[in-house]
């Protein structure tokens, strides 16, 4: 071949668009018949590719908060509050530890976000009472048995800053989660203490939001 023949047998073209940049590698043989082309390969130029992404992920959460949405936790607590102290709930119920176990949880939530302080440090004290526990049933297998039952929890709470003015107030704020029946009450009362346990950490968690989703 000569020279022009030989640029043309072998080479590479450069394809660009708005958003992408790709190589076009081709060879080609000659025969007796002619030209023939052996590879085609359309490769994206890796910088380009990387620039794409990362634009794409910078639309993503730019449209995303001009929605209104945010990621868990990120929310600010009311009326320029730092961080708060949570006392120990009341319990009115019957289930014996309740409102120590909320209370746990709650401040877990608080641990978890670096919104937890002591009392002395706080710039606002989380207080309440443990309402109501409720068991229902939620299906049956026969006229005397049921096997699976349902346990809801209901919540007062309000948020008090170190001057007494009350900043936030929920009532009546309950979650449920269903536990199985056994014949064994032992086991019975074992799922119910688990459904419980379940129940609290997720109420604890819905707590955390609902008081920094408005501000």
């Amino acid at each position: 071949m000569n020279e022009m023949t030989e640029k043309q047998a072998q080479g590479q073209s450069v394809l660009r668009g708005p958003y992408t940049a790709a190589t076009l590698t081709f060879s080609l043989r000659s025969s007796a018949f002619g030209l023939h082309p052996l590879v085609f390969s359309l490769q994206p130029s890796a910088f380009s590719l990387r620039n794409w992404i990362w634009g794409a992920l910078v639309a993503a959460v730019v449209l995303l908060s001009a929605c209104g949405y945010r990621f868990s936790g990120s929310g600010s607590l009311p009326a320029g509050i730092g961080r708060v102290f949570i006392s120990v709930l009341d319990n009115r119920t019957a289930e014996t530890g309740l409102g120590n176990t909320l209370t746990g949880d709650l401040r877990y939530e608080f641990i978890r976000y670096k919104r937890n302080a002591n009392l002395d440090e706080a710039d606002a004290v989380l207080s309440g009472t443990v309402k109501s526990l409720r068991v229902e049933t939620i299906s049956r297998s026969g006229q005397y048995s049921s096997p699976e039952r349902r346990v809801t929890v209901s919540v007062d709470l309000k948020l008090t800053d170190r001057s007494g003015r009350v900043v936030w107030v929920v009532e009546g704020l309950a979650d449920s989660e269903s536990y199985r029946v056994d014949s064994d009450d032992q086991i019975t009362n074992v799922n119910k203490r688990t459904a419980v346990s379940a129940l609290s950490k997720r109420l604890s968690e819905n707590i955390y939001y609902r008081l920094t989703e408005d501000f």
